[in-house]
């Protein structure tokens, strides 16, 4: 029997796993939920759509697939509560000592189920790679995960100019809530990898937000971005032992290479380095549009972390009731066509 699914947000990646769900063998679209009263009846992969909370929630389904732009510890706490297991790219890769997780685990033993919260960066190429690669290797001195991403490719005008902060000027944009924003995950993957490592690390990460500006007007997808103004940003979390780094997770977001200081993005990829006997170096193609602007909707990052999602689903609700990390699932493979 295949397992039922409810899809939670239709965002970028909400309409992408949706899709996903629809060609995986092994599952169903059983609901689908919407914040704003506009999506509400309208048609989503055959199923038509609700906003109503109570009605998505008496549903009979497994899972819930939980991809707003943020995540609510209480409306999670909710959904399991309901008995349904949840996956997620917003939260949680390994939420050990973080605020609301004993509300969570407390959930998923009331409704015997699973909250995995999984992804790509994070949720895959900064924890669940670099462990599955760390088995080459003995010594290991150090450990690296780096996105290197054109941000023009961002379908999301509102969250590039007004949370990002490209566009504005560089005191206001030294100021961006990014480097909390994404280091509640970032931080959590450096410190999935240091426990797997069993590699015991200080207390506090080091963290670091760099930036470079516009040399001249840039005319993006999704505005423009005037010179002088900020074009290019760093973001750095880093495990240290004595002072040293020996886990280091960094995202690099270029709108091109008319930048002072002159970074270069020298192609969009993600890289997996290794400081070890072997030292190992991966990069992955693949997960980038190969154009500025070319089919944002379907953006192959967005694209791949909706399916590492999906593809979650039947070793999640298979699991027994908890929250879920890499570390605790056995290995998650896709689906080939039939």
């Amino acid at each position: 029997m295949a397992y039922r699914v409810i899809q939670w947000a239709t965002g970028n990646v909400g309409k992408l796993a949706i899709e996903a769900v629809e060609a995986h063998r092994d599952l169903e679209l059983v609901g689908v939920w919407v914040h704003s009263a506009e999506k509400a009846g309208q048609p989503f992969g055959g199923v038509t759509a609700t906003s109503d909370i109570d009605a998505i929630l008496a549903l009979n389904a497994d899972c819930v697939v939980y991809t707003p732009l943020l995540g609510q510890t209480e409306e999670v706490a909710r959904i399991l509560r309901s008995e349904k297991n949840v996956v997620t790219p917003v939260g949680w890769f390994y939420p050990k000592n973080t605020a609301g997780i004993a509300e969570l685990e407390a959930a998923c033993r009331e409704g015997g189920v699973t909250l995995h919260g999984t992804g790509i960066h994070p949720g895959g190429i900064t924890e669940r790679f670099p462990l599955t690669l760390s088995a080459l290797c003995t010594n290991i001195r150090h450990v690296r995960a780096e996105e290197f991403s054109d941000i023009r490719n961002y379908q999301a005008e509102a969250v590039v100019r007004d949370i990002m902060l490209f566009g504005k000027p560089p005191d206001e944009a030294a100021h961006s809530p990014m480097l909390e924003i994404l280091g509640s995950g970032f931080g959590q993957s450096v410190r999935m990898v240091a426990d797997a490592l069993e590699l015991t690390i200080e207390p506090e990460l080091r963290t670091s937000h760099e930036m470079a500006v516009a040399t001249k007007d840039l005319d993006t997808p999704v505005g423009l971005v005037p010179a002088g103004t900020v074009a290019a940003q760093r973001f750095t979390w880093q495990a240290t032992v004595d002072g040293e780094p020996r886990i280091t997770a960094r995202v690099n977001w270029l709108m091109g290479e008319d930048l002072d200081p002159p970074w270069k993005l020298g192609g969009e990829r993600f890289e997996v380095s290794f400081d070890a006997d072997p030292p190992l170096h991966v990069v992955f193609h693949g997960l980038h549009p190969e154009v500025v602007g070319d089919d944002l909707d379907r953006n192959r990052g967005l694209l791949a972390t909706a399916n590492h999602v999906v593809n979650s689903i039947p070793y999640v609700c298979d699991a027994e009731p908890g929250v879920k990390t890499y570390l605790d699932l056995p290995l998650i493979a896709g689906r080939a066509i039939p």
